[in-house]
């Protein structure tokens, strides 16, 4: 959490922000800062913020390699849909053996995105760039592919699901309205046109369509 909100923000990071995101109490995130503090994977002062040093910022990042590793996994190979994956591969995350992994990864061929669009670090820690912007930037008329979502709840994903806006669904921007900011998209190879919240546009990441 702490290196996600470090890739937001600017400058330290407070408690108060890393309570909010992970929903406990602040006292609960205190007293593990401190525990990170001593193992050097953080620079902590009390009421001046904390910040990953490079040791913590590298073990931030081979956790979130082996977390979006066992999600490909986990669909590619055994099936289950975007929305079931992410806590199982909480749990599978901690598992120290990096050669596992390494294995993992030649064996998934080498994948640099997960099934919810999120680049997978290599075993340098080197993510793979991508151009996404919000469908809420979107232009009016433009042809857009939904590459990525902001969102990972289990709810989220299952709306998608169930409206057709998945990775890899291409759409025409229709109609912008003014008032809400919200969208009329036409998804490509059907006739109805699907309204789109400003809410759920700002969650859904997209690259322009190629003609």
């Amino acid at each position: 959490m702490i290196y996600k909100l470090d890739e937001k923000a600017e400058g330290k990071i407070s408690t108060s922000s890393i309570s909010e995101m992970m929903g406990i109490a602040p006292a609960s995130v205190t007293d593990m800062l401190g525990k990170l503090s001593d193992k050097k994977l953080i620079s902590y002062k009390k009421y001046q913020g904390v910040s990953l040093t490079p040791s913590g910022r590298k073990t931030a990042v081979m956790v979130i390699r082996k977390h979006r590793l066992w999600e490909h996994f986990l669909v590619e190979k055994l099936g289950l849909s975007w929305d079931e994956v992410h806590e199982i591969a909480e749990q599978l995350e901690h598992i120290r053996s990096e050669k596992l992994f390494d294995k993992l990864d030649a064996y998934l061929k080498f994948p640099k995105f997960d099934p919810h669009g999120d680049p997978i670090p290599d075993s340098n820690g080197n993510f793979t760039n991508t151009s996404a912007i919000p469908m809420s930037s979107c232009n009016l008329n433009g042809k857009y592919l939904i590459t990525g979502v902001a969102d990972h709840s289990a709810e989220f994903l299952r709306y998608l699901t169930r409206t057709g806006m998945i990775l890899g669904c291409q759409f025409t921007v229709k109609e912008k309205q003014e008032y809400d900011n919200s969208f009329l998209i036409l998804k490509q190879g059907t006739k109805n046109e699907l309204a789109v919240s400003n809410e759920i546009a700002k969650k859904l990441l997209v690259t322009k369509a190629r003609d």
